[in-house]
């Protein structure tokens, strides 16, 4: 796997949980502090997100971080 495909994964799984939590990308966005436009790169694994990114998007979903890299759940 390389770098792009593991961003394309994660993005798919935060919008995966978002969408599970029935919450739009612009609530998350908000309450992540981020502008939507980031929150849909982030989606759509256009950006590689740091640590401390995945770990606010983790509190905002009200998930454990590792439910956000945890690719095989």
């Amino acid at each position: 796997m390389d770098k792009n495909e593991l961003q394309i994964l994660i993005g798919k799984r935060i919008k995966q949980l978002r969408e599970s939590k029935n919450m739009s990308q612009i609530e998350l966005a908000s309450l992540c502090n981020f502008e939507k436009s980031n929150m849909n790169r982030l989606e759509a694994g256009n950006t590689n997100p740091t640590i401390f990114t995945l770990y606010i998007i983790a509190e905002n979903l009200n998930v454990p971080l590792i439910e956000l890299i945890d690719l095989n759940i």
